[in-house]
């Protein structure tokens, strides 16, 4: 049986954690980035289907290249990132399930199933992205996700001809607290959102 995290692990993945929208001018290194996929490749989904993919932008070229696409107030912050990663789904991610669910033919479920596929790739993409955030937490890296951007334009420059769609963004490096860190928001309390039946 796990043992339960510490309090500070558990302030650094979620009490205390932030979204940031300034950052320190402090390189994340490949290795690093390296690392958060090697965790964030674990968090569970529909039969291992893991159809997230990952471009992580550091390049000064990648970044003006998306420059376009982002909303008015999201193109300084990434800019100014460290890393920005596009969050995108493989719409065919069950040509890989051979692979990744050996157990049983699970590709046949979604042959020819285009709802079944978009539902499946959208909601485990998705799943995946908020491990991102929480392998990048655990490893010392702050996140400021964004869905600000015109993703068929950024279909359309990094994408182009294959079944990966954007999803959304997500700046990553080592966030300024003295700069634009807005007061943490309300959250809803258990009884506003929860039910034990």
């Amino acid at each position: 049986m796990s043992e339960m995290l510490s309090e500070a692990a558990l302030d650094q993945l979620f009490r205390s954690a932030r979204t940031f929208n300034a950052w320190l001018p402090k390189d994340v290194s490949d290795a690093q980035l390296h690392a958060l996929y090697e965790l964030a490749k674990f968090g569970p989904t529909s039969a291992n289907s893991s159809p997230m993919r990952l471009i992580f932008m550091k390049s000064k070229e990648a970044k003006e290249k998306l420059s376009p696409f982002l909303s008015e107030g999201n193109r300084a912050k990434t800019m100014a990132a460290p890393v920005t990663a596009i969050v995108a789904t493989d719409h065919a991610f069950y040509e890989k399930l051979p692979q990744l669910f050996p157990h049983a033919d699970a590709r046949s479920w979604f042959v020819d199933n285009q709802p079944l596929i978009d539902v499946t790739a959208f909601r485990n993409g998705t799943l995946q992205g908020a491990y991102v955030i929480i392998a990048a937490r655990a490893l010392g890296l702050d996140c400021g996700p964004m869905s600000g951007f015109d993703a068929a334009g950024v279909d359309a420059a990094f994408f182009a001809g294959t079944t990966i769609r954007a999803n959304f963004l997500i700046n990553i490096g080592y966030g300024d607290a003295s700069r634009d860190l807005f007061p943490r928001s309300p959250r809803l309390s258990f009884d506003e959102a929860c039910r034990i039946v």
